[in-house]
């Protein structure tokens, strides 16, 4: 076969070829995106000095300014390729100080920058050697701004010794992959198309544009459109959660993910998560850890590290994979070790008052002891069972404080053998790190109070991966506690918004086994674990693709030049930003997969708690509002997951809620019109009351109506056409309390079910509806009232025009 070129001799011989692109394929950035190259020429331009703060205007101009020079030569060249001293021509250099002479120094920061931050790619480095080897001609073909020299420069700075047959640069032929470079290459070449190849992770210019010429082409993505939309939701997130710092410049760690994951394809979506979301917080974690270990180390001490069960069930596989056997795994919850630590009631009546509900035998499993008058309390409650508070506030007068202090005494005997089994060398230990998820460390103040009564002076040091800093000022002077995720990373806000919704990250950490309860010798006494197996199974394979990532990760940052862990600050900002995407934004999937986990208490009650009641949200919607709805107590646990069953919009005002970005007289409710309502008696009697109509941020309308139970109201007629004769009804909700306002502020909603309700001239379908007369209107059957007031609430999107 032979090619006949324009310009050039006719080739006597036609050869094979594989060609690369540049950006993205053979070199990668350790950089969040491509534009962290525009980030870090705002820190080498020196302009970050002159100009502090403002590095995302420096990142927005520049895009800008390469967007109007593309656009110019479009207009005046019939093609849109540059040069990037073309692009600054566009520059806005005044507004940062500069002048027109500066173009040059621009120019080289920026590529300072990419020679900074550009690595070899070694899957592709072994891709080409191999086909050098093998006598294929080899080189790169790219879509830039960088001239030929430049590029070349480049590629050998990051591969010393690189050499190539070709290289081609959009910028110095006019012309894109997606126009006509490619078959620039292929006539000045004189390549066969038909038996080489190109190799890009641009669908449209690498793909699509050797096809286009008869190339084969060879895919390498940079990662799935999964993986890619979750890191867009990260970006977005780090940008709300952590601003102020730069959003691009991560040392590497999102190319670190996008790798491990390419050559981990095939796996379980569960393994998948582990991989590419968890086991990167958890990595960083580890070696945050480790950090705290060697600053509290020094001449004289020995430390131990204790991993407290069960959330820190993976985070100690990690260091147990990564360190080998130098910690120990403890299993210590806060109801152990609170009643440890009673010297007095106190501590154990703060411990009931936070359990949801508790019987008598419970109670007799946490104390070995059920004396009569706490029988008798019990035996006054409904089936036996009392809420935590209820026992909490009675104790004192149903147990003698003199017992208590006795049966803390034999547990924290037990507990103390425990640790000097689980921990080699405890008595000689002078200092001990307790890692843990973490939030407000009570276990490790309540092991200080154990501790102090029975003379240890051993210190204590939190290590967490998320920690309520202001409960740490009553620590004792010596002992420590610090969080990877502090409020010096986060808002208080945000991060008390991220403990909200934590209780998912719980279950996907912690242990197969149940919580424990006691101690006998070593052996550990521990609870019924009444999570289901499917549960523990996918527990432990998301654990599976987390663990996976930890071992591989220094391994492949090593072969990629990449430093992740190097900056703390910034490894912790983006882990709060990974953490927040999962805990605020689940994708599609990750809803399906953790949204049917359940979630165990174990304070005194083996009941389990949803994560997810996306119809819990809607009626808190409908009746107290969208941001009463926000502030929702558990269960369920996971509200951000429960708004997301909405939409994924509602699941983003809720975090703008927890950010505090969410402003009331936006989102709230405005008052509009009044509409009168009728209230039909069981005797036919009728009355009208007027109510108010509101409107919320969203569009919706609201309608509350009260009724009380003196009032002896059968059903409400309210007349649609008179504020929204098209319609969708989202629901109809009730309230029930003592008083108005003890009921306006219930979290307690009920749903009326749908088919109770009553459309008199109304045509429905589903949850549309449009009236056909002007005297439609919607009945609404009143419940049996055992308490004094109900408000019923009406949720209305209005379709066409409202009544004036």
């Amino acid at each position: 076969m032979m090619i006949a070129t324009a310009g050039l001799a006719p080739r006597t011989k036609i050869v094979s070829a594989w060609s690369f692109d540049v950006f993205d394929t053979f070199l990668l950035r350790a950089c969040t995106t491509p534009d962290g190259v525009f980030e870090r020429t705002y820190e080498l331009s020196g302009i970050s000095r002159t100009c502090p703060n403002v590095s995302a205007s420096f990142v927005q101009h520049r895009i800008q300014a390469e967007s109007r020079a593309r656009r110019t030569a479009k207009e005046k060249r019939g093609g849109s390729e540059v040069h990037v001293a073309e692009i600054y021509s566009y520059f806005p250099f005044k507004l940062f100080g500069l002048a027109r002479r500066d173009l040059n120094d621009l120019v080289e920061s920026e590529f300072a920058a990419e020679l900074e931050l550009c690595r070899a790619n070694p899957d592709m480095i072994r891709q080409y050697l191999d086909m050098n080897r093998a006598g294929h001609r080899v080189g790169f073909i790219s879509d830039t701004y960088w001239d030929s020299d430049r590029l070349a420069r480049l590629l050998r700075a990051c591969r010393p010794g690189l050499t190539w047959d070709f290289l081609y640069a959009s910028c110095d032929h006019g012309s894109s992959k997606s126009e006509t470079l490619f078959a620039t290459y292929l006539s000045e070449q004189g390549i066969d198309a038909g038996s080489s190849f190109h190799v890009g992770d641009n669908e449209k210019a690498d793909i699509k544009g050797a096809k286009r010429h008869g190339i084969c082409p060879r895919y390498y993505p940079q990662a799935t459109a999964q993986l890619a939309s979750r890191f867009q939701r990260e970006t977005a997130l780090f940008e709300l959660l952590c601003p102020g710092g730069p959003s691009r410049l991560d040392h590497g760690a999102r190319t670190l993910r996008r790798m491990i994951a390419a050559r981990s394809a095939g796996k379980s979506p569960a393994f998948h998560l582990g991989l590419t979301v968890l086991g990167p917080v958890m990595a960083a974690f580890d070696a945050f850890i480790a950090r705290r270990c060697e600053e509290i180390s020094g001449p004289g001490r020995k430390v131990a590290l204790g991993f407290l069960g069960r959330d820190g069930f993976l985070p100690h596989r990690i260091w147990q994979d990564l360190h080998g056997m130098s910690s120990a795994y403890l299993e210590i919850n806060r109801r152990v070790s609170l009643i440890a630590s009673a010297d007095t009631m106190q501590p154990l009546v703060d411990l009931l008052s936070k359990v949801l509900k508790i019987d008598a035998p419970t109670f007799h499993d946490m104390m070995k002891v059920l004396p009569p008058r706490v029988a008798t309390f019990f035996a006054g409650f409904p089936g036996g069972i009392a809420t935590g508070e209820a026992l909490a506030e009675a104790l004192p007068e149903l147990i003698d404080p003199a017992e208590i202090v006795e049966l803390a005494a034999g547990l924290r005997a037990r507990l103390l053998a425990y640790l000097r089994h689980a921990i080699p060398g405890f008595d000689d230990c002078t200092d001990l790190v307790l890692a843990d998820l973490g939030y407000s460390g009570s276990v490790q103040k309540a092991l200080r109070r154990v501790f102090d009564m029975e003379g240890i002076k051993i210190r204590l040091h939190g290590a967490y991966l998320m920690s309520l800093d202001d409960a740490f000022d009553d620590l004792a002077a010596e002992d420590s506690a610090e969080g990877f995720i502090s409020d010096l990373v986060v808002t208080p806000h945000v991060k008390r918004m991220l403990i909200r919704n934590v209780a998912v990250l719980e279950q996907i950490c912690c242990s197969a086994d149940g919580s424990v309860r006691d101690y006998d010798g070593d052996r550990v006494l521990r609870e019924i674990n009444p999570r289901p197996a499917c549960q523990i199974a996918l527990a432990g394979e998301i654990q599976a693709g987390a663990l996976a990532f930890a071992a591989s990760a220094e391994d492949v940052a090593l072969d990629f030049g990449l430093t992740p862990y190097a900056a703390p600050e910034i490894a912790a900002r983006w882990c709060a930003a990974t953490l927040a995407r999962l805990l605020l934004l689940p994708d599609d999937d990750e809803l399906a997969l953790l949204g049917t986990l359940k979630h165990d208490v174990n304070l005194g009650t083996h009941a389990l708690a949803p994560m997810v009641d996306g119809d819990f949200i809607r009626r808190q919607i409908t009746a107290r509002g969208l941001s009463a709805a926000c502030t929702s107590a558990a269960p369920p646990m996971w509200l951000a997951g429960s708004f997301t069953h909405l939409s994924p919009s509602h699941a983003y005002l809720y975090t703008l809620f927890g950010a505090n970005r969410l402003p009331a007289d936006v989102f709230e409710e405005s008052p509009g019109g009044p509409v009168q309502v009728g209230l039909f008696r069981a005797s036919g009697e009728a009355t009208l009351e007027t109510v108010t109509v509101h409107r919320t941020g969203l569009g919706e309308l609201r309608v509350r109506i009260p009724v009380s139970r003196a009032m002896g109201i059968a059903m409400i007629a309210l007349p649609l056409p008179k504020f929204a004769a098209e319609g969708l009804l989202h629901g109809v909700t009730i309230q029930t309390a003592d008083d108005v306002r003890d009921a306006a502020e219930s979290q307690d909603v009920t749903g009326i079910a749908a088919e109770s309700l009553i459309y008199a001239g109304i045509q429905r379908n589903g949850d549309h509806y449009r009236a056909e007369t002007e005297d439609g209107c919607l009945l609404i059957p009143i419940a049996s009232m055992t308490q004094d007031i109900a408000i019923y609430s009406v949720a209305i999107t209005p379709l066409g025009a409202c009544p004036k």
